[in-house]
């Protein structure tokens, strides 16, 4: 099996009807032969444009290595994975902003790098503040701002990036709660505003339900597709909410299964 990575863009983006992200039979591996490690096997999995999809498992199942391989940064040993509209952003855990740069000049990075003209650059990067409701912000050092506000200039400079798909690895969890809460109205009002295709990773479950149409399941290592819910709970919701709570119950059962599954072996 030839692993291979396809993120060619057309003049208009991706073909219609033709989804965002297809993940063909992946496989990935670390370590040398004899001595491998098996992280992920034989994952299929499409995402449709502008839907929203979290992957949901236990520590360990290989979430972030499937993000890292749709973002490009790491290949897949065997399978094939597609993202016909172009190259992802990526959100990661931790802010990773510059500390000696604005949050405005940390967002113009990243519009220099996807190739916006100079005099364009400061109006976008002010444009994407206001989006992620960080008006007057453009000037503040990342030392200036709380942790709540760190996320949102990332989240503002992986939309710079000028994608329509969004990947995001636990962008969320190191935040208290309230903040949490309250990020999560965000992304949901800013996927729906930019229609915006996004692979959410989370180890919490009732933040996988608050926030997808969709919930991917995957199995303790090595990480298999072991079971999808497509949430058909209007948006926006709220992470105490019954629906939210019965549902979350359900899958909460599920993954309690597959780590014991995976300890018993």
């Amino acid at each position: 099996m030839t692993p291979a990575l396809t993120t060619e863009q057309g003049a208009a983006g991706a073909p219609a009807g033709a989804p965002a992200v297809r993940l063909s039979h992946v496989h990935k591996s670390f370590g040398r032969p004899g001595s491998q490690t098996h992280v992920l096997d034989d994952i299929t999995l499409d995402v449709a444009p502008g839907e929203f999809v979290t992957l949901l498992g236990a520590s360990g199942c290989g979430k972030s290595t499937l993000l890292n391989l749709v973002a490009g940064l790491d290949q897949p040993t065997g399978g094939t994975i597609e993202v016909p509209g172009g190259r992802p952003a990526l959100m990661f855990q931790e802010h990773a902003l510059f500390p000696w740069l604005t949050a405005g000049k940390n967002i113009e990075l990243a519009l220099k790098l996807a190739g916006v003209a100079r005099p364009e650059r400061r109006p976008e990067a002010e444009r994407l503040l206001e989006l992620v409701r960080l008006n007057g912000s453009y000037g503040k050092r990342v030392h200036e701002l709380s942790g709540g506000m760190r996320q949102r200039v990332a989240m503002a400079r992986a939309l710079a990036q000028g994608s329509k798909v969004l990947l995001m690895d636990e962008p969320f969890a190191a935040l208290d709660a309230i903040t949490r809460d309250v990020l999560h109205d965000e992304i949901t009002r800013i996927w729906a505003e930019r229609q915006l295709t996004v692979l959410f990773v989370t180890h919490n479950v009732r933040e996988a339900v608050r926030l997808a149409e969709r919930v991917v399941l995957l199995s303790s290592r090595p990480g298999r597709v072991a079971r999808e819910w497509h949430i058909d709970l209007p948006q926006p919701r709220r992470i105490e909410s019954a629906g939210v709570a019965d549902l979350s119950i359900e899958i909460t059962e599920e993954l309690r299964g597959e780590i014991r599954r995976h300890v018993q072996h």
